[in-house]
């Protein structure tokens, strides 16, 4: 993976892709603010652009337009599935819009062909016997059991995911059994990781979390944070289905902020030192993030 990496607040994420790309990259003016996104559809082209949302093509280029009575400045995204997005103040005018996609055209087309590259492949599983689930970066088939004792959840046993006949047929139901077991999984394996990895790279140890974080792979958040006396360290339940030393890469990268607080040189001078491979595992992490399940159930015959 190329580029430097991006930061909002604690959290981090590639400004590619990632397991769960983030959902635009965005290029904005000098001025200041934020926009909005609605799904209200007006007449194309319109001498200025007051309703939430319209659509305009730029010497060839489709895009999105999303007025905003509170945004001060153009602005423009690039989605996940490469949808492009012009974010403009409401009343400027399309001849303003126009000049400013131009601008900006090579950075549009430049960021268009990253999102398709990088796109994100994620499965969509069946709860039925024989699906295959990734867990530490090995493959483990689901078996439905009406066996009693089967229903209380999703278990590993002798190789196989256990998961009872009644949670099966509820999608919604068998789709959170499976995140909770990840979870629960992820929370144990990791908390034998956490306190070498933290000895390692000389840093305290902080409180452990793993839950759905959406686009993030992590998160670390300080004390000062209300996060307790310890900080605390989230991890996203996607990530275990990962093999075990790009898991330990994100835990380094988490670890590494408890010391930097943002991506500056000292981070990734402290993260080298940790763990001097440590681009080689950033960009086989981008690579394979983007094929992991990410809790889409097909409900019915595949």
């Amino acid at each position: 993976m190329s580029g430097p990496w991006a930061e909002t607040g604690r959290r981090w994420r590639t400004p590619l892709s990632a397991w769960r790309p983030s959902r635009r990259t965005t290029c904005g003016s000098s001025e200041a603010g934020r926009g909005e996104n609605r799904r209200v559809t007006v007449p194309a082209d319109p001498s200025t652009y007051s309703a939430p949302e319209a659509h305009l093509t730029v010497d060839g280029l489709s895009l999105r337009v999303c007025a905003s009575a509170r945004r001060k400045r153009f602005a423009l995204t690039v989605e996940t599935d490469a949808t492009l997005t012009l974010h403009t103040p409401a009343g400027r005018s399309t001849a303003e819009a126009e000049q400013f996609v131009r601008a900006h055209r090579d950075w549009l087309l430049t960021k268009r062909r990253e999102r398709e590259r990088t796109r994100p492949l994620s499965p969509v599983k069946q709860l039925a016997d024989g699906e295959v689930f990734r867990y530490l970066g090995r493959t483990y088939r689901l078996a439905v059991s009406g066996e009693e004792g089967a229903g209380g959840g999703v278990r590993l046993i002798a190789g196989r995911l256990i998961m009872g006949t009644d949670l099966a047929a509820q999608p919604q139901a068998g789709r959170a059994a499976l995140v909770d077991w990840y979870c629960r999984a992820g929370r144990n394996w990791t908390g034998h990781r956490l306190q070498p990895w933290a000895a390692r790279m000389g840093v305290a140890e902080p409180e452990l979390d793993v839950r759905d974080l959406g686009d993030r792979w992590g998160s670390y958040r300080p004390p000062q944070a209300g996060a307790g006396a310890k900080g605390l360290m989230s991890l996203g339940w996607p990530l275990f289905q990962l093999p075990m030393h790009l898991i330990d890469y994100v835990i380094a990268h988490e670890l590494a902020h408890v010391k930097v607080s943002g991506h500056r040189e000292d981070f990734w001078r402290l993260l080298r030192i940790a763990l001097p491979e440590y681009e080689e595992r950033r960009a086989d992490l981008d690579e394979l993030g983007r094929r992991l399940w990410m809790g889409d159930i097909r409900v019915g015959p595949g």
